[in-house]
């Protein structure tokens, strides 16, 4: 994801071109929509539920993607075939204390009720889940299935049991830091502090094995990722990164990461995030005007809800003067070729980061998922891969997790 303060602006950028999804009369197309509509399909990201506390943001409505920059709601969903998504409890990083701690427990708790207040509203169109076995049966009924997953463990403070309590909430797993260290770890994108996981982190790490919620390492330190896999008993994910080989981004994961995570039995989820899919091309007039609107607004932090409504209205002027060069789906699929290639089949899926600053030409939002699975079948991948990919190696790493702590539990039990 980009840069928090950004990210409170919901990451207006847009691209002007939108595709349609597949099903024409063309061969490929035709069995591409077959498949699509036929497997289970997952999103593993996405921070939709910033949108959803915006008054009058109706989920049950379709939104248009350059007129409101939305990326994500009900019947789009539907439309782009889309079972299931994680969506995000994101906050973003503030002061370590304790006074910041109860904040930040405030704010992640109104985006859980949020989502419980949304999901009550419209019950005949998206319900929670928990499990894998949800997801299949949510779609039999013709529903949307809504996972939760929390991004930035600084919603945890300093308070292991926070962990219990969040997973009893819905949550199924946690990203470990955003763009900044906290008390668990280092960031990719801030300098070594704890040279990978805190001491706090590594009982974090523990915990989240003994309670089954699945450690999320995006975001995370190149080290922090070594130290997580060297003591997690459970298979881990990565709910939304690239392949850095393709694209030289720190939030993106090197080759060695990549066999380290499929060794451990987790599992990439490829991010469409077009800045970490392609290093994008010089653009310095679009450079100082992101500058610009930054400064005006003091990086958008300590904002007024008036202030914070202007702010807006001007990111939005600056990408329709200035809009960004989008990576595409051709590229993005690259990306999944190259982790199919270092890490193998059974450790790749999708997590776009709709709504986090997510979307690349042809797959701009949710309605357009369907052309991913278009270009894998473009590119020969069967059923049973693009099954694997759409969810079915997310699906797997939440049964072997929810297993590991089963164990755990019943040992507790036994001793």
């Amino acid at each position: 994801m980009l840069n928090h303060l950004v990210k409170l602006l919901l990451i207006f950028s847009f691209s002007l071109t939108v595709y349609s999804a597949p099903g024409g009369n063309d061969p490929l197309e035709k069995k591409a929509s077959a498949i699509h509509r036929k497997i289970i399909t997952i999103d593993s990201h996405n921070d939709t539920p910033l949108r959803m506390q915006q008054e009058g943001f109706d989920m049950s409505a379709v939104h248009d993607p350059v007129k409101d920059f939305s990326k994500v709601d009900f019947p789009r969903m539907k439309a782009g075939g889309l079972d299931g998504a994680f969506f995000a409890v994101f906050v973003s990083q503030g002061k370590r204390n304790p006074d910041a701690y109860l904040k930040v427990y405030q704010k992640g708790v109104a985006l859980f009720d949020t989502i419980d207040r949304i999901l009550n509203r419209f019950p005949d169109l998206a319900v929670k889940a928990v499990s894998p076995g949800d997801v299949k049966r949510i779609k039999k009924e013709g529903k949307r299935a809504v996972f939760l997953g929390i991004e930035n463990g600084y919603l945890l403070g300093k308070d292991l049991s926070l962990i219990s309590t969040f997973y009893l909430r819905g949550a199924r797993y946690i990203t470990l830091c955003h763009t900044s260290n906290n008390d668990i770890c280092d960031s990719s994108t801030d300098s070594a502090e704890f040279q990978g996981l805190s001491p706090f982190g590594y009982e974090v790490v523990k915990e989240m094995n003994h309670v089954g919620m699945m450690i999320d390492i995006s975001h995370a330190s190149d080290q922090t990722v070594k130290d997580v896999l060297s003591i997690t008993k459970a298979p881990v994910i990565a709910s939304h990164s690239c392949a850095k080989a393709l694209c030289d981004n720190p939030r993106n994961l090197n080759d060695t990461l990549l066999r380290a995570i499929a060794r451990n039995g987790g599992v990439i989820q490829m991010c469409i995030l077009s800045d970490y899919v392609k290093t994008p091309l010089p653009n310095p007039a679009r450079d100082s005007a992101r500058t610009a609107v930054r400064k005006k607004f003091n990086n958008f932090d300590g904002l007024t809800a008036d202030e914070m409504k202007h702010a807006r209205r001007e990111w939005n002027e600056m990408n329709r003067k200035y809009p960004p060069v989008l990576a595409s789906v051709s590229d993005v699929v690259d990306h999944i070729d190259h982790i199919v290639a270092i890490a193998g089949i059974d450790h790749v899926g999708i997590g776009t980061d709709f709504d986090g600053g997510g979307g690349v030409n042809g797959c701009f939002d949710v309605s357009e998922m369907g052309n991913i699975t278009l270009e894998l079948v473009k590119r020969g991948y069967t059923e049973p891969q693009i099954r694997k990919i759409w969810g079915g190696n997310l699906l797997r790493v939440m049964k072997q997790v929810d297993k590991i702590a089963q164990q755990y539990k019943q040992s507790c039990r036994c001793s």
